[in-house]
């Protein structure tokens, strides 16, 4: 019963963090293969200061060598909000885990892909401040050059 599914292509530009993972955490326990693009777009909502604050006090924690790893890349950041959404301890979400790419930009191979916009996830419906995932990154000591 190898029936290969088709690949979601999810194009992450001007969607709410959030509300865009739980969508894609849906989608790869019920056994499709997601792949999203343009990681670096994703929204946070919220003011910029306070989430940046919060993101030094995070990375301070654990042994650089040991860890836990807290990663500064957009695409590894929104992965990990993603394996968050799943049961990842399962063998289930293991799974449905392995089935998740993210990707920064739109590479070559996946320019013409039809690609989905999860309306409940546009940061169009934000109301207060908001800010991307790349800028985050940048604040928080990602060098473009990685």
């Amino acid at each position: 019963m190898s029936t290969k599914s088709q690949v979601i292509y999810v194009n992450a530009d001007g969607l709410i963090i959030g509300r865009m993972s739980s969508n894609i955490a849906k989608l790869l326990l019920n056994g499709e293969h997601v792949t999203i693009l343009n990681a670096e777009k994703a929204i946070y909502s919220g003011k910029k200061k306070s989430k940046i604050a919060e993101a030094h006090l995070f990375l301070e924690v654990g042994a650089p060598e040991r860890g836990p790893f807290h990663y500064r890349r957009p695409d590894r950041m929104l992965k990990k909000t993603v394996r968050g959404m799943l049961p990842y301890r399962q063998p289930k979400g293991k799974t449905a885990f392995k089935r998740l790419k993210v990707f920064m930009g739109i590479p070559l191979e996946f320019k013409n892909q039809q690609t989905i916009q999860f309306e409940e996830a546009q940061a169009s419906k934000l109301k207060g401040p908001s800010f991307t995932l790349g800028e985050l990154s940048k604040e928080i000591g990602w060098n473009q050059g990685e």
